[in-house]
């Protein structure tokens, strides 16, 4: 049940890999058959809502899902954040016949290692969610109707950061009564939310990790995702954001989810799968301009599939979100400063998006700052995406964070 943007269309994503940072269709390895685990999107109703920035938006709604049972004395909520261009559904299926599970499947469920037969854990969507036009999905955002002109806000949408995510996300945990969580956890823009919740709601965060995602976007993370958003920009029907009712850019939209998704990857993955094949049998790259190797081929219909259920205003304003990141709200040693939980941070030594010299610097600043924290990593071809897909390795350390 989606707040409905103008023209949106009212598809659900083509399976759960279709919210993995713009990769559509890919062949999922790694992970451990479907639980059977079935959950309901629920959603969570603001009546208002002051940004970071001083705006205040009426209505603000976001989809929202949990898993397990919350005890009695409500101690034992476990909050997850979602990925750049992901949504609540982080375990479990809303149908049995659904083709496959929430993204972290590997390690939320009973038995597992964030055991939700122990604990209660809540994933919400987040403010400008990419996915307006998949029915489990639910955001406030340029592309929702602002309640005092009946029309869509397009670029009238305020500037929203990381923090108001957070700040949404926080609201809803109060609302269930919850006054203390016993771990955030999030991979990529969910590590930025969970640096953000400890760091600016200390007290309410027992434990904090962090997947493939740092402590604050540096000059090369803010300059990469402009180059995310370029295609967009140039795109003439984006007609400065206004083209609600009209025909999308949906064109520049999925030239950057490829790029996206391309830099989600590692080229051990996109050589070992792809080599120099053409994209068609017969149709030589060096006989005509259009014909196309089978990697481009692959990302292209990847973006252009999933365009059809995003939006470019969305995607550019999750872009100025993750660019203005620091944790806290400063710096990267200001955020440190604040955070009191113990942090487990995962990363990916190969990852493309979070190069393993960012996260080492968020590790070196924690420790610098006396925090508690360990770091692992994990292995694979896909690189960025493999702190998404490949989480069954940490399984063991999830586990034993949890009950350190």
């Amino acid at each position: 049940m989606a707040e409905k943007p103008a023209g949106a269309r009212e598809r659900g994503m083509k399976g759960w890999i279709a919210g993995v940072l713009g990769v559509v269709g890919m062949m999922v390895t790694g992970m451990v058959d479907a639980q059977e685990l079935l959950v309901e999107k629920k959603v969570f109703d603001l009546p208002s809502f002051t940004t970071q920035g001083g705006r205040t938006l009426k209505n603000v709604k976001v989809g929202w899902e949990s898993y397990g049972t919350l005890n009695a004395d409500k101690s034992n909520a476990i909050l997850i954040c979602h990925f750049f261009s992901g949504n609540s559904h982080a375990a479990g299926k809303y149908a049995a016949s659904d083709a496959a599970p929430g993204y972290w499947d590997a390690i939320i469920g009973p038995g597992k290692a964030i055991d939700t037969d122990k604990y209660f854990v809540i994933a919400s969507d987040t403010l400008v969610n990419l996915n307006t036009g998949d029915p489990k999905t639910t955001t406030t955002g340029p592309a929702s109707i602002d309640p005092d002109t009946g029309k869509p806000y397009a670029l009238d949408f305020p500037v929203v950061t990381i923090g108001d995510f957070v700040n949404v996300q926080k609201a809803l945990v109060e609302s269930l009564g919850i006054r203390k969580l016993v771990m955030v956890a999030g991979p990529s823009m969910g590590a930025l939310q969970t640096y953000e919740w400890a760091a600016s709601h200390p007290d309410m965060v027992g434990k904090a990790m962090a997947v493939i995602g740092a402590a604050e976007a540096d000059a090369q993370l803010i300059a990469w995702l402009d180059v995310w958003a370029a295609p967009i920009l140039v795109d003439p029907n984006w007609n400065k954001g206004d083209y609600y009712g009209r025909t999308p850019p949906n064109a520049g939209l999925a030239k950057a989810l490829t790029v996206v998704t391309l830099q989600a990857n590692h080229g051990d993955w996109t050589n070992g799968t792809f080599g120099r094949r053409p994209a068609k049998e017969g149709e030589d790259p060096a006989k005509a301009l259009g014909n196309k190797f089978q990697v481009q081929s692959v990302l292209d219909n990847a973006g252009e599939a999933r365009a059809k259920v995003s939006d470019a205003n969305h995607f550019l304003y999750l872009v100025k979100a993750n660019q203005l990141y620091a944790a806290g709200g400063k710096s990267l040693a200001d955020g440190m400063s604040r955070i009191r939980a113990p942090l487990l941070i995962v990363s990916q030594p190969k990852d493309l998006v979070f190069p393993d010299e960012m996260i080492q610097r968020s590790v070196a600043e924690a420790k610098k700052a006396g925090r508690d924290v360990s770091h692992i990593t994990i292995q694979g071809t896909r690189g960025h995406l493999d702190g998404v897909i490949s989480m069954k390795q940490a399984e063991g350390a999830v586990k034993a964070f949890l009950e350190k």
